[in-house]
């Protein structure tokens, strides 16, 4: 038996076929950081909340407290840049994949629930930090600068890449690993200052690897044809 794809959110058509609760108009929303995996917090989201989700790229809600639209982080920086709403297989749940630039929950940790992974990977937590810098802009940070002066940002990554290159020839493995290091770091504050992401780049090369995977299919397919 086949499993039903997620359905993609992306407009005022899609948030029509959804299945709110017929006794309060709602329908329940996790949030999952999209670099990490990690799931995040759920809430609960009327349909004027996903038209300003879609319309803004910030995650929006509706506050069953208050009665009213919420704006993740409206208040504290910590807003929620959304990648991809996806509906589940009835229409009546929402995932949300989201970038957050800083903790999710109210009581200040980065998730509602009580158990704190670790980050996937080095990379995912680098790019946390840049998210978190990028809403709070705290003064005397290099990665604040770098956000704020586009001269200064591509000036670094074209020098890093150079001293990559340059340490790639020498064959210095112990240096290789620090300049990549550095262009790493300056390529994802460059990917964010561009309101692009780690998940963006991460989709777009497992897109590739599964069209090369369906390309190297057809091509097998077309060999056995012809024997």
């Amino acid at each position: 038996m086949s499993v039903p794809a997620p359905r993609p959110i992306r407009s005022v058509a899609d948030i029509a076929k959804l299945r709110f609760d017929p006794r309060d108009d709602l329908i329940p929303v996790i949030a999952q950081d999209a670099a990490t995996g990690d799931v995040l917090m759920v809430a609960f989201a009327d349909r004027a909340a996903l038209e300003h989700t879609l319309a803004t790229g910030e995650m929006h809600y509706h506050s069953r407290s208050r009665g009213e639209l919420w704006r993740k982080g409206e208040t504290s920086g910590n807003v929620q840049r959304v990648r991809e709403l996806l509906a589940d297989c009835d229409g009546d749940a929402i995932l949300a994949l989201v970038d957050p630039a800083g903790p999710a929950c109210h009581t200040g940790t980065r998730t509602c629930f009580a158990v704190e992974r670790e980050p996937s990977s080095t990379l995912a937590e680098l790019w946390r930090v840049i998210e978190e810098r990028a809403a709070q802009r705290p003064e005397g940070s290099y990665t604040t600068r770098l956000l704020e002066n586009s001269n200064l940002r591509l000036k670094k990554l074209g020098e890093e890449m150079a001293e990559l290159i340059a340490a790639l020839a020498s064959r210095d493995s112990t240096r290789v690993s620090q300049e990549a290091a550095d262009l790493l770091y300056h390529l994802l504050v460059a990917l964010r200052a561009a309101d692009s992401s780690l998940a963006a780049v991460e989709a777009e090369l497992a897109r590739r690897r599964a069209n090369q995977q369906v390309s190297r299919g057809d091509a097998e397919e077309r060999g056995e044809r012809h024997r």
